[in-house]
């Protein structure tokens, strides 16, 4: 009963983020898309829905990973009780926002929408902004050696790469 209540919660916060993000992607495309001249090729579309699956999947994947094994959920205010680092939480620390830049991207594609696909590149911005100067200090303090173990053996962003 305890995780069926954890994913309710997470499947509402999921919901109102998406909706968020959606609604501001949708006033961009109409406001700005305008002033561009630029029409993209038909094939794009197919891209961005791919894109849009493979994002969605992969934010879906972690917030069932905070649902089963965090006991929690993705909004800052209702995070997990445990640290994760399974799932896709094995390759980078920040799927999640991986995930939610693809699904941006993609729905740029898919509307053919230069607002769009140039707004993802600020929303990629505050998210990492978000994680150095919010999210790896709170999870410091929250979970203490096991987290900074985890961050020298994990990146940030790019499996491979490195990122602290």
């Amino acid at each position: 009963m305890k995780t069926l209540f954890i994913a309710l919660r997470a499947a509402l916060f999921a919901t109102g983020f998406v909706f968020l993000w959606s609604w501001v992607a949708l006033s961009l495309h109409r406001r700005y898309d305008g002033a561009f001249d630029l029409a993209l090729p038909g094939w794009m579309r197919g891209l961005g829905t791919a894109l849009m699956a493979a994002g969605g999947a992969l934010a879906l994947a972690c917030i069932a990973t905070f649902v089963t094994r965090g006991e929690g959920t993705p909004a800052p205010f209702d995070p997990p009780r445990k640290f994760v680092a399974v799932g896709p939480y094995r390759f980078v620390r920040n799927p999640m926002y991986e995930g939610g830049f693809l699904v941006l991207l993609g729905f740029g594609l898919y509307e053919g929408s230069p607002a769009i696909m140039l707004f993802a590149l600020p929303w990629l911005l505050f998210a990492h902004l978000f994680v150095i100067l919010y999210e790896e200090p709170h999870l410091r303090a929250a979970f203490g050696h096991p987290y900074i173990a985890y961050c020298l053996s994990v990146h940030r962003w790019l499996p491979g790469f490195s990122s602290t």
